[in-house]
């Protein structure tokens, strides 16, 4: 052993000054070498690539290459459907994927496809719960590198700020903080003046300028200004959502939408509208609200112009153009254009529902446009009228039945006797001239009736409608008779005082 020698070399040492880093490595020798171990070394110097502008060795022609192409910034790969360069063959080919939009990895659990293979095995962390980046420290696992980290920096040796006794993980953060008390900004971005404690915030701040998204997805091909921004958007390509509610479990991709929805818990409206005063539990909310103020209507309508406040309006209106009908009643099969304000309101037929309630009179409607209609009794707001005569209406087809009057229209002929009427009512009490019956039959009780309008006034007995209303004493009737009655007490009682 004594004859023997060994070169050891040592740990590199990154010595920080006040402008720059400085690498120096160090061998270090113990005892003379033999000539024939010096022949070895010699040989494995040969064997070593070195770069001619940095000094720096490979022991691999290729990394040598490599490193070369990250110094002169040189792209020699070249996208032939958009012009852009790659310094790396197999860049150029995960880019490819985008254009010809092959997905060849696929999941055995959903069928969800992914152009790279990296990706596939990150979605399916979400299928199996893996979670394969654990800390030595404490034994909690990730699902991603980053995110371990990131946790990581609690276990690590804190260093303090003496200013303001914050602390951080590493002196290069402490020392870009405490930039925020010398209150010193030496970059300044040459388009706008603005001016920045980092140059990194400069680097990014100047891509309001350029427009540059360097960060691009290789699912989609959607490109973004900042990492961050990337990192966040290709959760929807893999699923992950890694930032859990505490109270209901609720799992979202990215951390701002968290903490928004914990404010559905606190119940706390941060968001304030300038305009009316409303709050808002999230700013979305709040940004769509004061379009209302603003008049904006940014999604338009290619087909006929139409604008709208929200894309999913828009979306619901270009079904009436397409003539599509996706929303189909599982209990009859009739199809609709619209979930909500159609297939929801049809359903209540079949349910019995009858959820808008009248707060004068307590009866209650299946649509929120019959309580309306409705309301007018008590209010007694008689909305349209007649251009030729003046007269009034609660609703819009008394208005356009009376209308026939002054045109003379007489659409309802009688198949009998070729007589023709101005309104249906007409038509039923006529033909039942021919038929001698009763054809209106009360399905609670089974009577019959002979006219629609006497079928309609008894079943008031089982509904409990009492449509006439006195504004005096806010008693209600269920028969016109019985509140006239009424309002005949009244005014005799008022004569008599």
């Amino acid at each position: 052993i004594a004859h023997q020698h060994c070169i050891i070399p040592t740990a590199k040492i990154y010595m920080a000054t006040d402008m720059a880093s400085r690498e120096i490595s160090n061998t270090q020798q113990i005892s003379s070498p033999s000539p024939h171990r010096q022949v070895q070394h010699s040989t494995e110097k040969k064997q070593t690539d070195h770069h001619s502008d940095c000094g720096k060795s490979f022991t691999q022609p290729s990394h040598l290459r490599t490193h070369q192409l990250s110094d002169t910034g040189d792209k020699p790969y070249h996208c032939s459907d958009c012009g852009k360069s790659f310094d790396f063959l197999s860049t150029l080919q995960r880019h490819k994927l985008i254009h010809t939009g092959e997905k060849p990895f696929q999941c055995s659990d959903c069928g969800k496809t992914f152009n790279l293979q990296s990706n596939l095995r990150r979605h399916q962390r979400v299928h199996t719960g893996e979670k394969p980046h654990q800390c030595s420290e404490c034994g909690k696992s990730f699902c991603e590198q980053m995110n371990l980290k990131e946790h990581q920096r609690i276990h690590t040796e804190k260093k303090m700020n003496q200013n303001c006794r914050k602390s951080f993980d590493f002196l290069s953060t402490l020392q870009r903080h405490l930039l925020i008390h010398t209150g010193e900004k030496p970059f300044q971005c040459s388009d706008c003046g603005k001016t920045f404690n980092l140059q990194s915030n400069l680097r990014r701040h100047e891509r309001v300028h350029t427009g540059e998204k360097p960060h691009q997805c290789l699912e989609c091909g959607k490109s973004f200004s900042e990492l961050t921004n990337l990192q966040e958007h290709q959760r929807i390509h893999t699923g992950e959502k890694p930032f859990q509610c505490p109270v209901c479990g609720k799992s979202f991709a990215q951390k701002s939408h968290l903490q928004e929805h914990k404010h559905v818990h606190t119940r706390e409206k941060p968001f304030h509208c300038s305009e009316c005063g409303k709050n808002f539990t999230h700013q979305n909310t709040l940004k769509l609200h004061q379009r209302i103020h603003t008049g904006e209507k940014p999604f338009e309508c290619s087909d006929c112009g139409k604008s709208f406040t929200q894309h999913n309006y828009l979306k619901q209106h270009q079904l009436t153009h397409t003539g599509e009908k996706p929303y189909h009643c599982s209990d009859c099969g009739k199809s609709f254009t619209h979930q909500s304000c159609h297939l929801q309101e049809h359903q209540r037929i079949h349910t019995g529902e009858k959820p808008f309630r009248c707060s004068e009179c307590g009866m209650s409607f299946t649509y929120k446009n019959s309580l309306k209609q409705h309301q007018r009794i008590h209010t007694g707001v008689k909305p349209f009228q007649c251009s030729d005569c003046g007269k009034s209406f609660v609703r819009n087809n008394y208005l356009i039945e009376h209308q026939r009057v002054h045109t003379g229209e007489k659409p309802y002929h009688c198949s009998d006797c070729g007589k023709s009427f101005n309104y249906y009512s007409s038509f039923q009490k006529h033909h039942v001239i021919h038929t001698k019956g009763k054809p209106y039959h009360c399905s609670d009780c089974g009577k019959s009736f002979r006219k629609q309008s006497y079928f309609q006034i008894h079943q008031r007995i089982h509904t409990g409608d009492k449509p006439y209303y006195c504004s005096e004493c806010g008693e209600s009737f269920r028969f016109s008779q019985a509140f006239k009655k009424h309002k005949c007490i009244e005014i005799s009682d008022g004569n008599g005082q």
